[in-house]
């Protein structure tokens, strides 16, 4: 007699939890009593008490079997959420964030990141890239993404940004990435998208502003090229530190090896970034971010 095998359980769906709240007693213990109490299974936890706002941050990742959901999970954490004043999100590790991407003439990190979503390093999925120039349809429609022309006058900024807004809605954008788009966003759509754009600045900090700064950084004889990835705010970049890159460089470099050696190293931390944005690594701390890692 052949005995019929026990039908296998469903693997355990993995969820994120990620918090920010003023910082009291109490808090890892009433988040992990509500995990364990409905049954969820602790995989990672990290947190960070911030002495300088009294804030505090966490972020669980966590699994649970059927009949738990993301939804019912949401429910039922609420009353945690409110009794500490959380600011909190829940989510399906496994669900790609949805991003658009914009950028200009510039191409080296949109094709950084189309080539590192489809090859899985980013849990992304790229919605569109919009583009106040044609330069890279053909790029873009080589990865089977919408590519949307988008032309940017004084005279339509507010309309094409607009157009923006309302992809990201239609699309169910979670994240505008600037790819090196080169246009000032206005400070109502830096608003509206807060916490939600990332830009890349090619420096520490905006020490070299305006035209060709690997040039003016050539003349000033820099020894390290770096690059900030950051988020936007009406600030012209200024927005909360997400992270840097550096590559030391002698006197013997001319500016256009300056400029290759600035392309990886925007790429390197503009991916990041996007990476640890997609995990739900990164709260907002005020001016300040807080990644975990």
């Amino acid at each position: 007699m052949n005995e019929q095998s026990a039908p296998e359980r469903p693997a355990p769906e993995q969820y994120v939890l990620t918090l920010s709240c003023p910082d009291k007693q109490g808090i890892v213990h009433a988040v992990s009593s509500y995990l364990f109490m409905t049954g969820c299974n602790i995989e990672d936890s990290q947190q960070f008490g911030d002495h300088d706002t009294g804030l505090f941050f966490m972020r669980v990742h966590f699994s649970a079997e059927p009949p738990v959901t993301v939804e019912k999970l949401r429910a039922s954490f609420a009353a945690v959420g409110d009794s500490f004043q959380m600011d909190w999100q829940i989510h399906r590790a496994e669900d790609k964030m949805r991003v658009v991407l914009m950028v200009s003439k510039f191409g080296h990190c949109l094709n950084d990141l189309l080539f590192r979503a489809r090859t899985g390093a980013l849990p992304v999925e790229i919605a569109a890239v919009v583009s106040n120039h044609t330069d890279f349809a053909e790029l873009v429609a080589s990865y089977d993404v919408p590519f949307h022309h988008i032309p940017v006058t004084k005279d339509t900024k507010a309309q094409a940004e607009a157009q923006v807004l309302e992809l990201v809605r239609e699309q169910g954008v979670e994240l505008v990435v600037l790819a090196r788009y080169m246009q000032v966003l206005s400070d109502d759509f830096c608003k509206q998208l807060g916490g939600r754009i990332i830009n890349i600045h090619h420096s520490f900090l905006p020490s070299f502003k305006g035209a060709k700064p690997y040039h003016q950084a050539h003349v000033r004889g820099v020894k390290l090229i770096g690059a900030t990835a950051h988020y936007v705010t009406a600030d012209l970049d200024e927005g909360p530190i997400i992270e840097q890159e550096v590559e030391r460089v002698g006197h013997q470099v001319t500016p256009e090896q300056l400029v290759a050696v600035g392309r990886d190293v925007e790429c390197q931390a503009l991916a990041r970034a996007v990476k640890w944005h997609a995990e739900r690594r990164i709260l907002l701390n005020g001016r300040r971010t807080v990644v975990f890692g």
